[in-house]
């Protein structure tokens, strides 16, 4: 554990997976390493920024800010990594200052039990996430928050509905009063599946933001960082980023997500056991055919749902 990152699940209260204290080296490459339009970059770190700057000076009623930006988009696409990111670079943005980052496991909040995963949240947010903000400036990464903020209006009658609306609205009650209380608190929320975030929840969110799936260029920049990377321990493999096929195996990119990209070369060093051996010895036709799979078999499996 370094001096700056605290990381023992045991130190940590109910419900935080992990804590740091920003801004960290391990976390600086985070934003640079997510391809994304640079424009939406610079509004996702802007409006973090106005959470610290603005916020704390300007009364609610005039702008009614909650401190809650949320990043949605499918899987792989980097939100996670992201948020992360953002919260090192909003921390470099103020010199001197030291900011905290909680990371929030939802899923440790659930119970089966009546009543205990609505005093989890409560406990959480009330006493967990109230200290650190009490403290100091304080980001909360709420990862996959449609397990905490789950649409009430599309709950079933099967798993104890009562309990999950329960939890949701202590969410939301939390959340108005954090906002009163600690205008130094930004939450940074995720979701793959946005559909299913409460809509209460999303009006609290000062910015909604669409991580994409990587278009052409982002997948050749994605593909390009990978085999760069690669080619410092196996320098032919470097070679390929230069190929006169280089753009078509890109283009075969386009649909996965940029987790998947990267997987997709894996897939491509383990083409035969004569490149598993001597990844060196890997082709671009390797790439490409890889790619072809890749998108081949995520197209299947969207299918089959």
């Amino acid at each position: 554990m370094t001096k700056s990152q605290s990381n023992t699940a045991a130190n940590l209260p109910k419900g935080i997976h992990r804590s740091w204290h920003l801004p960290d080296p391990t976390l600086g490459a985070l934003w640079n390493s997510i391809i994304l339009d640079e424009a939406r970059k610079t509004q996702l770190l802007s409006q973090a920024v106005v959470n610290f700057t603005v916020r704390p000076k300007v009364d609610r009623s005039v702008l009614p800010l909650h401190g809650v930006i949320l990043l949605v988009g499918p899987p792989g696409t980097g939100k996670t990594s992201l948020a992360r990111g953002l919260a090192n670079r909003v921390a470099e943005s103020f010199k001197g200052s030291t900011i905290r980052l909680l990371e929030v496991e939802p899923h440790s909040l659930s119970s089966s039990a009546m009543g205990k995963t609505q005093r989890a949240v409560s406990d959480l947010f009330a006493q967990s996430i109230a200290e650190s903000a009490s403290a100091g400036p304080t980001i909360v990464l709420l990862d996959e928050v449609e397990t905490l903020a789950v649409d009430r209006s599309k709950l079933s009658l099967e798993a104890n509905p009562i309990d999950i609306h329960r939890a949701t609205d202590a969410v939301l009650v939390q959340l108005d009063l954090l906002a009163e209380q600690h205008p130094n608190l930004l939450f940074v929320a995720t979701s793959n599946f946005p559909e299913a975030v409460d809509t209460a929840f999303m009006s609290r969110c000062d910015l909604i933001m669409e991580v994409p799936l990587p278009g052409r260029d982002a997948c050749k920049l994605i593909l390009q960082d990978c085999l760069t990377g690669l080619g410092k321990t196996f320098p032919a493999i470097a070679k390929l980023a230069s190929s006169s096929r280089f753009d078509q195996c890109a283009s075969e990119c386009v649909g996965l997500d940029g987790r998947a990209i990267r997987k997709m070369v894996a897939n491509a060093l383990a083409a035969t056991p004569k490149t598993a051996m001597n990844p060196n010895e890997v082709t671009i036709g390797d790439l490409i055919a890889a790619a072809k799979y890749a998108k081949e078999n995520r197209v299947r499996g969207g299918n089959s749902k």
